[in-house]
């Protein structure tokens, strides 16, 4: 049922987005009077599950839910149609309109997902509030890092001041710019110091821990639940159990505890837990891994999460600015997939690995938030000047505008096939690393 819901949302999130995006060209398209043939959501290779004809467009959804497309006439797209190009040019054929319409026309989709997301931030920050974790707030007690984390220099305790000089007062983002920064400045025991963070060891964060790798430093550490015949199950631990001490150490944070049992690998060890008010003294053995095989949770959670309550006149340009900033950050994380070293391109995913990493119960509230992130998302990357995607049919056509020529259909061709070789790539290894990854994940 989890899974069923996490698959809703994506298809949900998807067919918004493109339905919306493949409308920005169509009404553009409309109003230059450009003949539409086809309106999909969702690609229909070999066949389609719905269909149907409405004056010159044909109407459908697709089987396979990787995008959608509008087919216009006289205009070389994914489609190939190179009988119909061979033919002489109508007055209703996209290749027949003047540059500047077809470049509005091939920019629709971009700025109808850019108008979206300003949209829904507009609604969400008038109604719900617009909301972030405070980086203060996060770092009151300082902050918990996991191995990679500590391999990069970082230490648990430490409190993250600034990235390349910058203060970032949205703790989400703070993590962000760790990874696509050079220099980190932390506060270390009342002391200021400066990491370097390498491309190697950003490489091996995102490999691990991914933006995980920093979590607030939590003090009482309850027992969430117990792994089936693990040794914390075997030592008697049971869910709601407060550790309270190991050994004669007491435990005040989390990562106190994770350092013990690190130094304590395959030796036993003395556990005091607090259990319905009373000290209770169970004796453990650690895994060579440094476990016993529990979750934590923690009592004493904090509210991170500022929320302003916007008007609706404050709410449209903080729409604006956020959309803005989502847009930079995604060119900053393009950056960052292009250096080699980080191999942050092993991280990008297809929608069933984020299919994978959605809540699994419906929330509308993250649903919403998600698709205005997605759709500037999806406005960067078809902007992006790759043959086959809005970018790079646009560059083309400034290039015409610049130069006055036009590309041959014979050069056309050419360079949408191109464009289709390397999207098609792009997607065969995207899909099939999330494909491998929850096969191995769920049967070896």
């Amino acid at each position: 049922m989890d899974t069923l819901i996490q698959i809703a949302q994506i298809l949900f999130i998807l067919s918004v987005l493109v339905i919306l995006h493949e409308f920005g060209h169509y009404i553009t398209a409309r109003i230059f009077k450009v003949r539409v043939e086809k309106f999909y959501l969702f690609m229909d290779a070999g066949f389609s599950l719905f269909k149907k004809k409405i004056n010159d467009t044909e109407w459908g959804i697709g089987w396979l839910p990787i995008g959608g497309y509008v087919k216009l006439s006289g205009m070389m797209d994914e489609s190939m149609d190179t009988e119909q190009m061979a033919q002489p040019a109508q007055p209703w054929e996209f290749r027949s309109k003047p540059a500047w319409q077809r470049l509005i026309i091939m920019l629709g989709g971009i700025t109808v997902n850019i108008l979206l997301a300003i949209f829904i931030y507009t609604v969400m920050f008038s109604t719900v509030g617009q909301k972030y974790a405070s980086t203060e707030l996060y770092q009151k007690k300082g902050l918990m890092f996991g191995q990679s984390g500590i391999d990069a220099g970082f230490k648990n305790g430490d409190k993250i001041l600034s990235v390349d000089g910058k203060v970032q007062p949205k703790f989400n983002r703070m993590i962000i710019d760790v990874l696509l920064g050079d220099k980190v400045e932390v506060e270390r025991e009342g002391q200021k110091q400066t990491l370097s963070i390498t491309d190697q060891q950003k490489g091996k964060i995102l490999a691990t821990e991914g933006k995980d790798f920093i979590s607030p430093r939590l003090t009482e550490v309850y027992v969430d639940s117990i792994v089936p015949k693990s040794e914390a199950n075997k030592a008697g631990l049971l869910k709601g159990d407060k550790i309270v001490r190991v050994n004669d150490q007491n435990i005040k944070f989390y990562d106190e505890l994770s350092t013990t049992l690190e130094a304590k690998k395959s030796d036993s060890i003395k556990l005091t837990v607090l259990r319905a008010g009373k000290e209770i003294l169970l004796s453990s053995k650690v895994t060579p891994e440094g476990k016993l095989g529990f979750r934590p949770t923690f009592e004493d959670k904090e509210d991170f999460i500022i929320t302003n309550k916007l008007s609706l006149f404050q709410a449209i340009p903080a729409a604006i600015n956020e959309s803005y900033t989502q847009f930079i950050y995604n060119i900053k994380q393009f950056k960052l997939i292009l250096r080699p070293k980080t191999e942050a391109y092993k991280q990008v995913m297809s929608p069933i690995g984020i299919t994978q990493k959605l809540p699994k119960e419906w929330n509308w509230e993250f649903v919403w938030g998600f698709t205005a992130m997605f759709s500037i998302g999806l406005a960067f990357m078809n902007l992006l000047p790759i043959p086959g995607l809005d970018g790079g049919h646009a560059i083309f056509t400034i290039a015409e505008m610049i130069t006055g020529k036009t590309l041959s259909v014979k050069a056309a061709e050419r360079v949408q096939t191109v464009g289709m070789i390397i999207l098609l790539s792009l997607m065969a290894l995207t899909f099939g690393k999330d494909i491998y990854a929850i096969i191995m994940k769920n049967f070896f």
